[in-house]
């Protein structure tokens, strides 16, 4: 075995992180206290090779799959960092990988220092709470939330609704630097025009009717934390040019107020909706894109990870179930990976619910899971079609678009006021309202009831 000077193996031991050394033929040749009581107490490693002690394998990383950072150093002759699966003595955990490579005198990479952190955020196991998979997809996007989540870089999360960007904003802050801090969610689908400023912003006294008092915005609120703003294109455009400001300088203003005020913050944002086709139509700022995305990261969709079906629906059948034992058949779990489940995780969870449900024993079986998975897709009946050509055609395809024209006509043809009152009464924006207006001005439909001002 190589010897190795004391003097680097005194250094390992004051380090606080678990380490290890090993030379070019993978040999571990020392490992620090922090290394043995995290993931070998029992025995010890010196003299095996780390691919044999952290995987298993008879063979080095990269002749059995997994990417090794031994081998990407021999190449680049630098540090290298990694995600990997590690065995631990209370079993596999994803653990973070930085290795350093040393010289001899002569110049030749001779040892290899590696230092190990366990992370917190996921699990490759059932578990209470967190990310969870082992597929390559999975471990591909968590490795870039590892490799990010210590920096202060704007993250925008891309993916179909249903795959989880919200367990990922948590992991990317509490992963983070601002962990002691909030996180703070911001549903941008969920306010109105007229209320994204004053929530996001807060407001003062008097600023419009209806403060009565002086009121922080969810930007105070994260103060030193993480603001996740969750569907960022549902954000108006007239309120994206104030976000891009807070993004730019870290300056904002309350509604009413012409204070300038700083934020400390960090900003992850989401969304299920393709940013690239709205900036191409005008409805998504270019600058606000590029700010937001300065680290993307793609979400696989469950479709993409079926490896991870069956780890993920024995995870929610224990917390779906708590306090009593429920496990798939082999049948029950193919059935699931055959559908192709368009709702993601959400739906793979709402489809485990019900079959709980229909399950009276401790073994759910297909024929539960085909009954649930037909729930989930049953659709009302079309109504029968009407006898000859329909006066209004789209009245017979889309009934809930014509009832909302019919009330909308009907409180036309009461309303004497301005558009906004009318729009502020319907809870929508003006713009909304000018296109419902213009809609159900359309030949196809009644003649406009009398203009009403603007």
């Amino acid at each position: 075995m190589t010897p190795v000077l004391p003097e680097l193996v005194s250094y390992l031991e004051s380090l606080p992180e678990p380490h290890i050394l090993f030379d070019r033929a993978y040999r571990i040749l020392s490992a620090n206290e922090a290394y043995r009581r995290q993931f070998s107490p029992q025995a010890s490693v010196v003299g095996r090779t780390c691919h044999e002690v952290s995987h298993h394998f008879s063979v080095p990383c990269d002749q059995a799959g997994e990417s090794c950072p031994l081998a990407r150093a021999r190449e680049t002759g630098q540090r290298e960092c990694v995600l990997h699966l590690h065995h631990t003595p209370r079993g596999e955990a994803y653990v973070n990988i930085e290795l350093v490579p040393l010289r001899d005198p002569a110049g030749e990479l001779a040892y290899f220092i590696e230092k190990m952190e366990p992370l917190q955020m996921a699990q490759s196991t059932p578990a209470v709470a967190g990310l969870i998979g082992r597929s390559a997809a999975f471990q591909q996007m968590l490795g870039l939330v590892a490799r990010v989540a210590p920096s202060q870089a704007s993250v925008l999360l891309l993916g179909e609704s249903g795959t989880g960007k919200e367990l990922v904003a948590r992991a990317v802050h509490e992963a983070s630097l601002r962990a002691a801090r909030p996180l703070v969610v911001v549903d941008c689908a969920s306010l109105t025009e007229s209320l994204f400023e004053s929530e996001l912003f807060g407001h003062e006294r008097g600023a419009f009717t209806g403060a009565h008092a002086s009121k922080p915005g969810l930007v105070e609120a994260a103060s030193g934390g993480t603001l996740f703003l969750d569907e960022v294109g549902d954000i108006p455009l007239t309120m994206q040019v104030k976000l891009l400001r807070l993004l730019e300088n870290g300056t904002y203003r309350r509604v009413g107020s012409t204070e300038l005020r700083r934020a400390d913050l960090r900003v992850v944002s989401a969304t299920h909706r393709d940013l690239d086709t709205m900036v191409a139509d005008g409805r998504f700022r270019e600058d606000l894109y590029y700010r937001l995305g300065t680290f993307p990261i793609h979400l696989p969709a469950l479709r993409e990870r079926p490896d991870d079906i069956a780890l993920l629906a024995r995870t929610l059948l224990e917390r779906l179930t708590p306090g009593r034992t429920l496990a798939l058949s082999a049948g029950a779990l193919a059935r699931l990976r055959r559908h192709a489940f368009p709702g993601n995780v959400r739906e793979l969870r709402n489809v485990l619910e019900r079959a709980a449900l229909l399950t009276d024993g401790h073994t759910v079986d297909t024929p539960q899971i085909e009954l649930a998975l037909d729930t989930a897709r049953r659709r009302p009946a079309a109504p029968p079609p009407a006898r000859g050509r329909p006066a209004n055609p789209e009245a017979a395809t889309h009934p809930l678009r014509e009832a909302e024209r019919q009330a909308l006509a009907d409180r036309l043809a009461t309303h004497t006021g301005s558009r906004a009152e009318l729009a502020a009464q319907l809870g929508i924006s003006e713009r909304s309202l000018y296109r419902k207006l213009r809609a159900l001005a359309r030949p196809d439909h009644a003649p406009h009831p009398a203009g009403i001002p603007p």
